[in-house]
């Protein structure tokens, strides 16, 4: 390919910002243009994702894309013809990942020009970065937005055809796309989006501006992609928002999460999940919903990010230490044996010890099944990142070691609890660490490890539990 770089659109956090903007409901699907399907036809591609779950269902839509256009997926980045980096900004170390792996591509071009490398997703939705990857990285063909994955197909054709180098990234969603190509990453789990973007503006998060305004599916769309799944004979569906409590809001139809919820539950596929939710849109029905249905998994993953409310009040979060216990204890008093999980930010700016502190008495409260915990790191553009912080990296690392310490007694405690009992467990695949065991998870979202066969994944077994090891569990499978 050629050093010519074409600017078509550049992000704007201007742009980003702006929530008064309506969006449409397009039904028409993708177009392939015939001189790129003749091209690509046969030819190999690879996607690499690094970040959340709706990148991973964005790497679904693209590879169903490639396919489409006769394309099969390469065993590797080595050996494939057509390259895509699927990226995310949550947090900086994700991002020097990408930077180290757009680094390593180079060498493939060398040894073949003809090779076309792609990075899209989060981290691209920021000018600075786009301007870094230009100038640094000659080798990238293509970097195109989250708003308009579904034009892959067209910059492609351009980027090939006219040997240019092109960015085209939109800051601002203008309408939700159905009929969307699809290759899943699993045949017996998946990923349903319910909804697009974020209007909370937590002020560290930077969501709000590369996934853009909060967008609703429409619910008949929503329960049509679960009925075929279902009909595909799926054992497993998670339905993903950046706020999924927030559905509906914007439909301005009587829509909300409770009814989807239940709607969905009653398709009868045998597990039912969502993700994630935020604490202030979290109703009561919302609960009602989860306890009436046992194929509404027990287990919820509700952030917290600090047990400061005054740290809460500065991120921006709109409820404090207090409402979230009172959440907690109302969602525990209608479905007593529920799990929870957590996303906890430590090193917030100026957070005082005695703040972080709260935090971890919160944690002591709570008694969640697993957390996923941070050190903060701004991210530029967002309010939290104009901040002069006065906490020392070090003391945040001693921080962040205290209190993944302390929530690690109240884990092991719920890992050593389970010791003997027998549990579900949808069997994923072989496990990573030793190829004679078996991994999957149970309904509440524990890992197990277990001996048993390969023509188990995909599967639902019964695994009776005998060593716990805080994190994952040993067991054994139950013959049925």
């Amino acid at each position: 390919m050629a050093n010519k770089c074409e600017f078509r659109e550049l992000p704007d956090l201007n742009k980003a910002r702006n929530r008064t903007q309506s969006f449409s409901f397009d039904y028409e699907g993708v177009t392939y243009p015939d001189s790129l399907v003749k091209y690509l036809n046969g030819k190999t591609y690879f996607i690499h994702t690094y970040g959340c779950q709706a990148n991973y269902r964005d790497e679904e839509v693209m590879a169903g894309m490639f396919e489409h256009m006769g394309m099969s997926k390469a065993s590797g980045i080595e050996n494939a013809d057509v390259v895509v980096l699927n990226t995310c900004a949550v947090r900086e170390n994700a991002e020097q990942k990408v930077f180290g792996m757009i680094g390593e591509l180079k060498k493939y071009k060398t040894t073949d020009n003809s090779r076309v490398f792609c990075v899209c997703g989060c981290m691209v939705q920021q000018k600075h970065i786009i301007e870094f990857i230009t100038e640094k990285f000659k080798h990238i063909d293509l970097i195109f937005g989250t708003h308009n994955i579904t034009s892959l197909p067209s910059m492609l054709d351009e980027v090939i055809r006219k040997r240019i180098r092109l960015v085209d990234v939109e800051s601002s969603p203008t309408k939700i796309e159905e009929n969307l190509p699809s290759k899943r990453l699993s045949s017996f789990k998946a990923f349903i989006n319910i909804s697009y973007g974020c209007d909370k503006f937590c002020t560290y998060c930077i969501v709000p501006y590369t996934r853009g305004k909060e967008r609703s599916r429409l619910m008949k769309d929503i329960l049509e992609e679960a009925q075929e799944l279902k009909n595909l004979g799926y054992q497993e569906v998670t339905l993903l928002g950046q706020n999924v409590n927030a559905y509906g809001k914007d439909l301005k139809d009587g829509s909300t999460f409770a009814k989807l919820l239940e709607e969905v539950a009653k398709i009868g596929i045998p597990r039912v999940r969502f993700l994630t939710s935020h604490p202030w849109d979290f109703t009561e029905e919302i609960v009602d919903v989860i306890a009436k249905y046992d194929n509404v998994m027990k287990y919820i993953h509700l952030p917290v990010q600090s047990g400061s409310s005054e740290i809460l009040r500065l991120m921006g979060r709109r409820y404090d230490a207090e409402k979230y216990l009172k959440l907690v204890d109302m969602i525990r008093s209608k479905v007593p044996d529920v799990a929870l999980s957590t996303d906890i930010i430590v090193g917030f700016p100026n957070e005082t010890y005695e703040q972080f502190l709260e935090t971890v008495e919160l944690c002591k409260k709570v008694q969640y099944d697993s957390a996923f915990t941070f050190i903060y790191s701004p991210r530029n553009g967002t309010p939290a990142a104009k901040i002069k912080d006065n906490v020392s990296s070090k003391d945040k690392s001693i921080r962040f070691r205290e209190l993944v310490k302390a929530l690690e007694v109240g884990i092991s405690e719920k890992s050593n609890a389970m010791v003997g009992n027998t549990y579900k467990v949808l069997v994923e695949g072989v496990s990573e660490k030793n190829p004679e065991m078996m991994s999957g998870y149970t309904e509440k979202n524990k890992l197990v490890h277990f001996k048993g066969d390969p023509s188990l994944v995909g599967k639902i077994v019964s695994v009776k539990i005998t060593e716990s090891h805080t994190y994952s569990l040993i067991g054994e499978l139950v013959n049925e």
